[in-house]
């Protein structure tokens, strides 16, 4: 058994990114100045004492954050009355974030139920030339003019964002025994496919299963990145890189999840001039599944390392996809065969089982991909949720 944590647990996660080295969602916007952002998190499970992780990872010049609160969020981005916390920092109401660090705000007593969603505001009274941030946001943001973070509702001038900006995590005092699940990997963690403001990642569905059940490991933080690696750095920092920061420093860790198959689809995908320009955001020379495999043992040796157990999901096929290859199929194969049998892990989830066509076994059943043959339906993840033995997380 591992030994269950009564500290501060993660219950809401995302990995920081370069504004340049995501999607390109934010990338043509104005340097954020004199505004507010007011974002909305929804919670794996729940706790009585609220603190967030702001972060200017990867900013260039020092972050100033003029105020910031929290509150239960209403639908369209509301707070509900008599839930406003003000945040502070070392009892300060501001703060002035280096480049390349993170702040945990002072801890406020907000009462959160397991699944509950929370309006985060910031306030950004200085110009802000590189915004840390997380691409795709899957969860409406605002843009407010001004110091708005006591508004109680959106108004309409603000414009929507449409990224996590300066935040990435929400920690939580329990008042019993918990644990985090990390999960770790690649767009189909993210939850690309899913319809936006639904919280229908597979991750996001595995935390109301748990939720369900009242589990004491029912904390999830989605460490997904949309188009990230294991072994190299292109869109986000490879798994392999981001490792320490985004899994093993987790506040109450007590299990890790591997779920990438991003650097098999990249590195054996056609070379022709309809990939080109969307390869070329993928630096590095190609992998075989060898070196896979071995990134693979790496993260199960580090995390094993922390006392933690590891399980690892077989590599969903990608048949028909715009960088499936016959030989990427093999390389996937051989990957979920060591997966399978290699027995580097505690336990595996096998999403290729759960998402391939009896009939064509290289490629995702038609409902269960959202259209691009590579991506989950809200469907399709639910199906992997689903498919997950709970008691792995006892």
């Amino acid at each position: 058994m591992i030994e269950t944590n009564s500290g501060w647990v993660r219950s809401w996660g995302a990995s920081p990114q370069a504004v340049h080295d995501g999607l390109g969602s934010f990338e043509d916007h104005p340097p954020l100045a004199d505004v507010t952002l007011r974002q909305v998190v929804r919670v794996s499970g729940g706790g009585h004492r609220v603190r967030v992780r702001f972060t200017n990872e990867f900013g260039t010049g020092p972050l100033s954050i003029g105020a910031a609160r929290v509150g239960l969020a209403t639908p369209g981005g509301g707070v509900r009355p008599g839930s406003e916390r003000v945040l502070t920092f070392s009892g300060a109401s501001a703060v002035t974030v280096p480049a390349g660090a993170p702040v945990l705000s002072d801890p406020v007593d907000l009462l959160l139920p397991a699944l509950a969603k929370l309006s985060i505001s910031l306030y950004l009274p200085e110009r802000v030339e590189t915004c840390t941030c997380h691409d795709p946001g899957l969860e409406t943001g605002w843009m407010i003019p001004g110091d708005a973070v006591a508004v109680p509702v959106v108004p309409e001038n603000a414009e929507v964002l449409p990224v996590r900006a300066l935040i990435s995590a929400v920690e939580l005092l329990t008042d019993g025994p918990a644990r985090t699940i990390v999960v770790v990997g690649d767009s189909r963690v993210d939850g690309t496919g899913s319809t936006p403001d639904t919280n229908h990642s597979w991750p996001e569905l595995l935390a109301e299963r748990l939720a369900s059940q009242g589990a004491a490991a029912g904390y999830i933080s989605n460490q997904g990145i949309s188009g990230n690696r294991l072994l190299n750095n292109g869109i986000g920092v490879a798994v392999l890189a981001r490792f320490d920061r985004d899994v093993l420093a987790t506040p109450g860790l007590g299990h890790v999840v591997l779920s990438s198959g991003g650097d098999i689809a990249i590195s054996f995908a056609p070379r022709d001039d309809s990939l080109a320009d969307f390869l070329r955001m993928f630096p590095g020379a190609p992998v075989t599944a060898d070196d896979v495999i071995a990134g693979y043992r790496q993260l199960a040796a580090r995390a094993r390392e922390r006392g933690v157990r590891v399980y690892a999901t077989t590599i969903p096929p990608y048949g028909d996809a715009e960088t499936y290859t016959p030989e990427g199929e093999r390389a996937r194969q051989t990957v979920n065969e060591w997966i399978r049998a290699g027995g580097a892990f505690d336990a595996v989830l096998d999403f290729d089982a759960v998402w391939r066509d009896p009939d064509r076994p290289s490629r995702i059943r038609e409902e269960f991909h959202s259209g691009d043959y590579l991506h989950g339906s809200d469907a399709g993840y639910q199906a992997l949720a689903d498919s997950v033995d709970l008691s792995l997380f006892d």
